[in-house]
């Protein structure tokens, strides 16, 4: 039997939800790219619950100790103390959230001498030192796609209250003001804006469908470039890098994986080359941008606005400047962790952990790292080309 450690997010401040807002999901069958959603033999919740704190477990205690396993579920995951490294030395399985990542350093993956394999129960296994798991055999594994479309909305949503400076307008209310002046002079349309998306996977491309009804001038650039259909049908227009995409766009939104290319890669020079007054929105990976760089391009007006739901460290500490940065739309990272995402990942983490009991192989689309080597969705991703 395996001993298996889930990392989740602490439950509501306000208690664990009594009642819901609604009381079903639509039923989707597949992504956009035809891909089948999550198939395990069964699922212990309802879609629409709240799965991924600690009192949700994913769905998966009452499974996984039916058959004998031992099932840790805490959120307590930082400093020698935790839980997390108190348990990891006999650990077998460790599950987590990009949300609230279990970070597997090389350290740590040292002391977990069982460990076999680490899930991430939503998309991104940058928190688990890919290098180390290579060395050591330890397969990672993602559900992949499970809520790409959740974080294309999100971003959606973000680069509409950016331009439109919906936050400040929407306090105006709450403050029991009328003030119209004030609440219009930083909005704008996004009609006519050119729009550039780095990384036009899963989530990049939803983001340019979603945004092509706007009558925006799209641009994009990826190590992988779109059949020429899909740029005719969207009207984009390609770039070979980042930085001449960065100079020619009001609107970048970030959807690359965290990399050492991409590392810090959102840097005073970059954002130097941007139209005065950009906004930018990273629902990617917080390390993707030079915290103090996007700071300062805020202070100085060279960007008009920042918003994403992704930082580094995660959580992160009360005093990230970030929180109080002027003209910011932050979010806690919440983008790919909707009610109605948590019941896809929480299906594909019982279904990747079903071929591992059995000795099935896992979808390749769910595989990051197996065997030594990179595999499936991470040869794709994170190895170099």
């Amino acid at each position: 039997m395996a001993k298996i450690v889930i990392v989740l997010y602490p439950d509501p401040t306000v208690g664990f939800p009594p009642i819901y807002a609604r009381d079903s999901l639509p039923v989707i069958e597949r992504y956009p790219n035809g891909q089948t959603l999550p198939t395990p033999s069964a699922i212990d919740f309802s879609p629409g619950q709240l799965l991924g704190s600690v009192s949700g477990g994913l769905g998966l205690v009452r499974w996984l100790e039916s058959l004998g396993h031992e099932v840790i579920v805490t959120s307590d995951k930082e400093g020698p103390d935790s839980v997390l490294d108190r348990e990891l030395p006999d650990t077998d399985v460790v599950i987590s959230q990009p949300f609230w990542p279990a970070y597997l350093s090389p350290e740590r993956l040292q002391s977990a001498k069982n460990l076999k394999i680490a899930i991430t129960a939503g998309i991104g296994s940058d928190h688990v030192d890919l290098k180390s798991a290579i060395a050591k055999g330890i397969t990672v594994a993602e559900v992949t796609y499970c809520n790409s479309i959740s974080v294309a909305e999100h971003t959606v949503m973000q680069v509409l209250a950016l331009v439109r400076d919906y936050i400040p307008q929407y306090k105006i209310v709450i403050d029991g003001g009328w003030d119209i002046a004030d609440a219009v002079s930083r909005s704008y349309d996004l009609e006519g804006m050119d729009v550039g998306v780095f990384a036009a996977g899963r989530i990049g491309r939803a983001v340019l469908e979603r945004l092509a009804p706007f009558d925006v001038k799209l641009h994009y650039t990826d190590r992988y470039r779109l059949p020429a259909d899909i740029e005719e049908k969207l009207g984009l227009t390609w770039h070979e890098d980042i930085h001449d995409l960065a100079k020619g766009i009001d609107v970048l939104t970030v959807h690359a994986p965290l990399t050492d290319e991409t590392h810090g890669l959102l840097d005073d020079d970059l954002l130097a080359t941007m139209r005065r007054g950009s906004y930018i929105v990273n629902p990617a990976r917080g390390a993707i941008a030079d915290r103090d760089a996007i700071v300062r391009a805020l202070e100085s007006g060279q960007l008009a606005g920042y918003a994403g739901d992704v930082w580094f460290p995660q959580p992160a500490p009360a005093d990230h400047p970030w929180r109080t940065m002027p003209h910011h739309g932050m979010t806690p990272h919440t983008s790919g962790t909707s009610l109605t995402a948590q019941a896809r990942y929480a299906a594909g983490t019982r279904e990747i952990l079903e071929n591992f009991f059995a000795g099935t192989p896992i979808r390749p689309e769910y595989l990051i790292v197996e065997g030594g080597a990179y595999a499936g969705t991470g040869a794709h991703s994170y190895q170099s080309k």
